[in-house]
C-alpha cells in the first residue's frame, strides 16, 4: 500500500505527559498550517465552481459522498444551504456511508461497501447535469471510490477532496482537490487537520457556487429562510440598508413579501411607477 501522509507519525510525542496548555498550543500551531495548504489548491477548486455555476440554471445539483467525518462534513455543508440561501433541500445533497444512522453513530464496515454509494445516488436519479464530489482524507475509501467510478461510467462529472495527493480517488476524479496538511497531531486522527481542510474547502465550493448562482446581493444573504426572530431582524436590517425605509417599515415589507430579495425588488418597483 502506498504511503499516506494522513497516516504519518505525528510531529509530537509523549502527548500524555504534556500540560493542557502545551497540548492546546501545539494543536493550534498545527491548525495554522491548514489554511495555507488550502490556499495552494484554490486553482483546483475554481473550475469545479465554474462547472456548478454553468449547470445551475439547467437544474444541476451538487452531491457529496463520504464516510465518517468526511461524510458528516458533506452533510453539514449541504444542510446549511437551504436556510442560508433559500435553496430547495434537494439542490445540494450530502450522503454518508451507513445512511442517516452514521451521522451520529459509526456504522461498522459501512465505508467498505464499494457499490453502496452508487445505489444511494441512484435513489436521487443523479444525472450528467449534476456534479459528484467524493470526500475522503485517505483517498482510498471504497464507498467513495466506488461511487466516483460508477458516476464516471454514467457520464457524471466528478471531483474529490482528499488529503493524500496521488491517491486513487484523486486519479479517478475529473476535478481532484488534493490538500496535503501533513501529519495529524494525534497520529492518523483525520478528524483534526484533514477534517478542518475539508470543511474549509466545502465552505468555499458551496459559498462560491451560491454567490455565482445569484443567491447573494452585495454581501448579504438575501434569500435566507426567515426561520427565527434573529433572522427576521437581520432581514429587515438588510432591507433598511438597501432602501430609504426605517427598520419598522422594512420589517413590515419583509413580512408582506416573505424574503429580503422579494421585498427589495417590490420596493424598487414601487419607486419606478
Amino acid at each position: 500500500m502506498p504511503h499516506r501522509i494522513t497516516e504519518s507519525d505525528s510531529l509530537y510525542d509523549h502527548l500524555e505527559s504534556k500540560s493542557s496548555l502545551n497540548i492546546l498550543s501545539e494543536i493550534n500551531a498545527e491548525d495554522q498550517k491548514v489554511a495555507l495548504a488550502v490556499a495552494e489548491v484554490i486553482p483546483k477548486i475554481k473550475p469545479l465552481v465554474d462547472l456548478l455555476s454553468d449547470n445551475f440554471e439547467a437544474g444541476g445539483r451538487l452531491f457529496y459522498i463520504g464516510a465518517g467525518t468526511s461524510g458528516r462534513l458533506g452533510i453539514l455543508d449541504a444542510s446549511e444551504i437551504p436556510p442560508t440561501y433559500g435553496m430547495p433541500h434537494d439542490r445540494v445533497i450530502g450522503l454518508i456511508a451507513g445512511g442517516d444512522t452514521a451521522i451520529r453513530k459509526a456504522v461498522e464496515h459501512a465505508e467498505d461497501h464499494s457499490t453502496q454509494a452508487w445505489k444511494d445516488l441512484e435513489a436521487f436519479s443523479i444525472n450528467p447535469l449534476d456534479v459528484l464530489v467524493g470526500i475522503a482524507a485517505s483517498g482510498t475509501t471504497p464507498y467513495v471510490l466506488g461511487g466516483l467510478e460508477a458516476a464516471k461510467k454514467a457520464g457524471i462529472p466528478t471531483a474529490c477532496v482528499t488529503n493524500n495527493p496521488g491517491s486513487p480517488i484523486g486519479k479517478i476524479a475529473d476535478y481532484p482537490i488534493e490538500v496535503a496538511v501533513g501529519p495529524e497531531y494525534v497520529t492518523g486522527s483525520t478528524r483534526m487537520k484533514s477534517g478542518t481542510a475539508q470543511k474549509l474547502i466545502l465552505n468555499m465550493i458551496s459559498t462560491a457556487y451560491m454567490i455565482k448562482a445569484g443567491r447573494v446581493k452585495g454581501n448579504k444573504m438575501v434569500h435566507m429562510q426567515l426561520s427565527n426572530d434573529k433572522l427576521v431582524y437581520r432581514g429587515a436590517t438588510y432591507i433598511a440598508e438597501a432602501t430609504a425605509l426605517s427598520h419598522t417599515e422594512a420589517a413590515a415589507l419583509l413580512k408582506e413579501h416573505g424574503s429580503v430579495h422579494a421585498a427589495i425588488e417590490a420596493y424598487h418597483r414601487s419607486k419606478t411607477k
